[in-house]
């Protein structure tokens, strides 16, 4: 066998890596990290026929300017960590002077990481208002086993990490539904908060909002007072459903109203649609199990698939 020349292992070793599938974080991005390889591959073929390593330089670099960017991992500091739940954090990460991340409502956006030598990523939805300055907010739940998990938790304030979007969305207008019924699983809860402050920030908004936020126990319903804020509008209604509680006793007066122990199924929902002032639109965000059991119920509750949306 011909031994190969330098020249050409120097070629094989600037060739583009093909993403192993833990790379991708499977929320459908435009372009998906697999779109950026073949991108990638295809400039690196254009390059070697060239012979000229010069036509590399563009996509070995990541974006710094912290401006966020869908094709490119761009460097954001985190400025602080608040644990909000034994599992769940909220992190916030710093913009350059009063700069804002420019999502539309509901977008996604993709964090790399790097977790014994495997590149991991994974979308998460800012929790931030869209009109925030200077800083965004994420809200992650870490999990005992999971691979991106180990690698969030050893976060701190001052760590730089890559983020690329933003990504997907819910083309959200102004009066367009005359009820949005939000059904969130724990931290599905993320996209429907911007969407809800953006509801809640404009007088002209007039559409109702009922949202049904689903929990393990009371101890576990995130950011609590946000969410009582939110409620004390006239058009906004949120109800908890609590699936290891076993009664309402020792919730404050306050949640007991509006709280359901046990799971969100057929006939709650029955009941939740009835109450809705208007026809509503759905959306939906939580685990794969959680949002086909939604799809289901709805259905049976008669709202169609045209009526949904899910994240």
């Amino acid at each position: 066998l011909q031994a190969m020349s330098g020249d050409e292992e120097d070629w094989l070793a600037l060739r583009p890596q093909e993403p192993s599938p833990s790379q991708c974080c499977g929320s459908g991005c435009k372009p998906c990290i697999y779109d950026l390889y073949e991108k990638e591959l295809a400039q690196w073929e254009r390059a070697k026929a060239k012979q000229d390593k010069s036509l590399l330089t563009e996509k070995r670099e990541q974006s710094s300017n912290s401006v966020l960017n869908p094709d490119t991992f761009t460097a954001f500091s985190v400025s602080s960590v608040e644990q909000l739940t034994e599992d769940t954090y909220q992190y916030k990460f710093e913009l350059p002077g009063n700069s804002s991340l420019q999502l539309s409502l509901g977008q996604h956006i993709v964090l790399r990481g790097t977790v014994n030598g495997l590149e991991v990523q994974r979308a998460y939805t800012p929790i931030s208002p869209r009109t925030a300055e200077g800083y965004f907010e994420v809200l992650i739940k870490c999990y005992e086993a999971g691979l991106m998990s180990q690698y969030i938790k050893t976060w701190k304030k001052g760590d730089v990490v890559f983020w690329r979007g933003p990504f997907g969305g819910f083309p959200y207008r102004p009066n367009k539904h005359g009820e949005l019924l939000m059904l969130a699983s724990g931290t599905g809860l993320a996209p429907m908060l911007p969407i809800l402050r953006s509801i809640t920030d404009d007088e002209e908004d007039e559409t109702f909002v009922t949202l049904v936020g689903c929990f393990p126990t009371f101890d576990k319903i995130y950011l609590k007072p946000l969410l009582q804020d939110l409620a004390r509008y006239w058009n906004i209604r949120i109800f908890y459903v609590l699936s290891q509680e076993t009664s309402l006793e020792k919730l404050p007066q306050s949640y007991q109203e509006n709280t359901y122990t046990g799971c969100l199924n057929e006939d709650l929902m029955k009941t939740i649609i009835n109450s809705c002032r208007r026809r509503p639109f759905v959306l939906i965000c939580g685990s794969s199990a959680f949002s086909e059991d939604m799809t289901r119920y709805l259905k049976a509750a008669g709202i169609e698939e045209n009526s949904c949306f899910v994240f």
